[in-house]
């Protein structure tokens, strides 16, 4: 689930957006999963959130690049 930075910087940006798509995906999943049954890390949402930040950083930087 923790993605270190190195591995953002050398994904495309077509491709950083799907992750970006399926970390969104798993918080909705975790936040379900919170909601109907008892979860025993509640740190993975900071986690989680923490992860799509970092990842849409790295793509607006991309973006930003090719501008």
């Amino acid at each position: 689930m923790n993605v270190r930075n190195d591995e953002f910087k050398n994904i495309k940006s077509q491709d950083l957006k799907l992750k970006i798509e399926q970390l969104r995906q798993e918080l909705f999943t975790l936040r379900l999963n919170a909601s109907t049954a008892h979860i025993k890390d509640y740190s993975q949402f900071q986690k989680l959130r923490k992860n799509i930040a970092r990842a849409l950083t790295f793509y607006y930087q991309k973006l930003s690049d090719k501008s």
